[in-house]
């Protein structure tokens, strides 16, 4: 519908106006403030009624900018609770030993990164000074989320503190003997040091927002007071543009993560130039978070910049700096004064006559290094702003010079990513602009050396007091957790003895075992089921009303299922993490709780369930920072396999997981073919993960959901279900007939049971019958005994133990690539040959499939005819006579 001039009717002209005279006037007062004191008046006036009504709580939508001025005024600024000449002596010694160090390590061409300590030195030193707490309390803290590229300032840091040696820092970036540092916060290099991984961009702000939230859910439940950790994400605002960087900025806010900060480091530049060159990245950040409901705090400018604010009578100045794309204002930290003059404050004739009354020496100033993220006040009270804001999580947008104090060779260069050291002059620049004690005798090797006031120096006296306040030194990881109880045995047998004649899928077997194990009294509160919105495919529900879906708000509706035994139910101390759509939230959830044993001391047991074509595939970085992290638990990729999800097609089959998981040296990984193998492996990987001898790694396992018969679990093949091979059923057939070995993984067994029946009845011939439970872990095995023997140590794999003496050739199958079981094929001693689920999925029943990708059982069995021909064993018209018999 439209108006009488064919206009649609805007949202206002919808809603009732009880008093349309008034709505008139104020109309008419915005028009006259237009006409007579100018738009730009006009829109200050609505900006701050707007601003007003937020603050009183009027039911407005939010004002997604501010002007491009702080958000705290100097006026407003909270007393600091500090000794700044001390703190800028301590900031002074960690920056030019964060320099130092990098650029000493460039000479044996290792690299790294000096710009960006440099600008964001302030942003971590005035959280050491003041606010990050640390595990020497209460065993949690803070958790310290640091920018990959910053991590030589934490080093340096560190060293000034007594942490680290100068050796140490020699051997920034040169680990492979023992006593250097990883080049980036890396906890499984230096672990007593790096809690979280980060550089790997984006993951970093991900899984901070998960790791609040499940600070929330251990507390909720009753797990671990977590109410004074502080989750505290350091980023770069080239990094925002990583998709995972902003993907649950939602969930912080609709779940009011106030126990959770972002502190990004605005110096306009990523790798290779600035951010937003033609735009303003600091406002497009507050319009996304202020729109995602966080609460923002920004601290652009440096106290020099008070004088040019008042001065600006006519609003002239902040119009100009909300205008001044990033790469222009760039562009002035390089330029001279006159250029200021001209292409800034030329712009208009109020900014005309500020400029005249201001000094070549203040413009410098205020233009080159005068930014808020450089002042200790400035950072201080966005800080405590942050701590104290109730009810939402905070970021602050903290503007710096990319490379500051490092002279103007480095200060707001394009290429100072990619530059690794500075010259003796620059050095001894910095020396003189920092004010440190360094002669130049110093300098005489032509090795840039590193600072110390001393070990009993006031420097490093204020700051082990600070920290001694503050909880201890930081970041830091402690592991405190205790082993874990076994739970009781009666779990697992439930599957041991099999299903009978019911069929069970492996994924219904699995989630069987789960949920028995949370019932275990000792254990069983200490399992965190997550899943990403499938837990109805894989027969989760039954948990819903017994552990519930954790909710900080509980269960504010009444569910539309609350009649039915299996009721959506969500509660506040609720167990499950069910996350919507969001296999990268799960991911990061399962991170979250398999290093809680670190975090706050206190183990989970983690299982995460999903398609398996969505997990290694679309979240595989995420499984190398849970390796980094030293992460525990049970990671499952159910309906698996290329063949067994009927009807979904290429994009949900997965044939290649396992060939992806096997990439990482911290996964284990099993293909299960039955019930009672599914609890073995568990059962082991409890004891192994969380044991009196508890390793650092964590199972992948694979489920299928296709219903089969279980069978109860033969005696003494345990070993060999964790080991990765064992014989499952022997072939009969005439004697003399020729042999041969099947091995089969997941589901492919029934497919080698049906064949070894269909050798024996066609072609009399015996066939073997292996369950490979890990092709992974038999390989493993073998490169660990490869290994041995380069010691000096004979040792023989256990794949070719296993197989010692079998007859005829081993033909390898699974659902998998053929990539998969060859992984084991250079220590088998038989001939060998593979099937796989080599290329592309499709659309099509089981059977439909398997005879695709030729694995089914009469494939099997005209490959194992050929196998045998080619030996000379059987005669070569078999192959023929199979192939047409079985319509192949």
């Amino acid at each position: 519908m439209t108006d009488p001039v064919g206009k649609l009717p805007s949202e206002l002209d919808q809603l009732p106006d009880r008093d349309a005279e008034e709505t008139a006037e104020w109309a008419a007062s915005l028009d006259a403030v237009a006409e007579h004191a100018g738009p730009h008046r006009a829109a200050y006036l609505m900006r701050r009624t707007l601003q007003h009504a937020e603050k009183a709580g009027v039911a407005l939508p939010r004002l997604l900018e501010t002007d491009y001025v702080n958000t705290i005024p100097t006026s407003a600024e909270p007393a600091f609770e500090g000794d700044e000449e001390m703190e800028a002596r301590i900031t002074a010694w960690n920056r030019w030993n964060a320099a130092a160090m990098v650029t000493r390590g460039s000479r044996f061409g290792v690299g790294g990164h000096i710009a960006t300590f440099a600008s964001a030195a302030w942003l971590y030193e005035t959280g050491f000074n003041h606010f990050f707490r640390g595990k020497e309390s209460d065993g949690s803290g803070d958790q310290l989320y640091i920018q990959g590229h910053a991590s030589p300032g934490i080093y340096a840091r560190a060293f000034l503190d007594g942490r680290l040696s100068e050796q140490q820092l020699d051997n920034f970036r040169q680990e492979a003997g023992g006593n250097g540092l990883p080049s980036y916060p890396h906890p499984r290099r230096l672990p007593w040091l790096w809690e979280f991984p980060t550089v790997s961009m984006g993951l970093g702000p991900l899984s901070a927002i998960y790791q609040a939230r499940f600070n929330r859910y251990l507390h909720n439940r009753g797990i671990k007071d977590t109410a004074n950790s502080h989750v505290w994400a350091f980023l770069g605002d080239g990094e925002m543009d990583e998709p995972e960087s902003t993907a649950a900025l939602a969930l912080a806010s609709r779940e009011r993560l106030d126990n959770l900060t972002f502190v990004i480091n605005c110096n306009l530049q990523r790798l290779d130039g600035p951010v937003r060159a033609n735009f303003k990245i600091v406002q497009e950040l507050e319009a996304q978070f202020r729109g995602a409901g966080w609460n923002v705090v920004k601290s652009l400018w440096g106290s020099a910049w008070d004088e040019l604010f008042r001065l600006d009578t006519t609003g002239a100045l902040v119009r100009r700096l909300r205008e001044v794309p990033d790469a222009q204002f760039q562009t002035y930290a390089t330029r001279d004064v006159a250029y200021i003059r001209e292409h800034f404050f030329g712009a208009e004739p109020a900014l005309v006559e500020l400029a005249k009354l201001l000094t070549d020496a203040k413009i410098a100033e205020c233009f080159y290094t005068s930014r808020g993220g450089h002042e200790a006040r400035k950072v201080y009270a966005a800080y405590k702003a942050a701590v104290e804001h109730k009810g939402a999580p905070t970021v602050i947008l903290a503007q710096t010079v990319k490379g500051y104090t490092l002279g103007k060779g480095f200060e707001s260069k394009n290429a100072n990513h990619q530059m690794k050291k500075l010259t003796i002059d620059e050095f001894k620049g910095m020396r003189d602009l920092l004010g440190l004690p360094i002669a130049d005798s110093a300098f005489a090797d032509g090795l840039v050396p590193y600072g110390h006031p001393g070990a009993d120096s006031p420097e490093v006296r204020y700051l082990q007091e600070r920290r001694a306040a503050l909880g201890g030194p930081a970041p830091a990881r402690r592991v405190h957790a205790a082993s874990l109880p076994q739970p009781e045995e009666r779990a697992f047998k439930a599957l041991y003895k099999g299903s009978g004649k019911q069929e069970m899928a492996t994924t219904m077997a699995f989630v069987r075992l789960m949920k028995d194990l949370m019932r275990d009294k000792e254990t069983g509160r200490r399992w965190v089921p997550i899943v990403p919105d499938e837990a109805r495919t894989f027969g989760m529900e039954s948990l819903f009303p017994s552990a519930g879906i954790y909710s900080p708000l509980g269960q504010t509706y009444e569910p539309v299922d609350r009649d039915q035994l299996m009721y959506y139910k969500e509660a506040k101390d609720g167990q499950i993490l069910n996350e919507g759509i969001t296999e990268a939230g799960a991911m990061a959830d399962f991170i979250a709780a398999a290093t809680s044993y670190a975090t706050h001391g206190e183990t989970m047991i983690p299982f995460y369930i999903f398609y398996s074509m969505f997990g290694w595939q679309r979240t595989g970085d995420q499984m190398w920072q849970l390796a980094d992290q030293l992460g525990k638990g049970f990671i499952v990729g159910a309906t698996a396999g290329r063949t067994t999800l009927t009807g979904e097609g290429l994009q949900h089959a997965d044939g290649h997981s396992h060939l992806i998981a096997a990439t990482n040296p911290a996964s284990l990984n099993y293909d299960p073919a039955f019930a009672y193998e599914v609890a073995v492996i568990v059962k082991d990987g409890l004891r192994r993960m969380y044991g009196p001898d508890a390793e650092d790694v964590f199972y992948y396992l694979t489920v299928y959901n296709e219903p089969k018969p279980q069978p109860a679990m033969p005696e003494g093949i345990e070993e060999g279900i964790v080991k990765g091979l064992y014989r499952f059923k022997e072939g009969s057939a005439e004697a003399d007939a020729p042999r041969l070995q099947l091995l089969a993984s997941g589901t492919a067994i029934h497919w080698a049971l049906e064949a070894q029946e269909l050798l024996a009845a066609d072609w009399n011939v015996a066939a073997d019958v292996w369950s490979a439970t890990s092709w992974g872990e038999l390989r493993r095995d073998a490169l660990e005994a490869d290994e041995a023997l380069l010691r000096g140590e004979q040792r023989t794999p256990y794949v070719t133990q296993a197989l010692e003496g079998a007859p005829g050739p081993v033909l390898a199958v699974s659902d998998w690539m053929r990539q998969v079981p060859d992984q084991i094929s250079q220590w088998v001693e038989q001939d060998w040959s593979s099937l796989g689920t080599d290329g592309f999925g499709l659309s099509d029943t089981r059977e439909g499939a398997r005879r695709h990708f030729g694995v089914d059982a009469q494939s099997i069995t005209v490959a194992a005819l050929a196998q045998l021909t080619r030996r000379g064993e059987v005669p070569a018209s078999a192959v023929k006579e199979a192939r047409e018999r079985y319509g192949l």
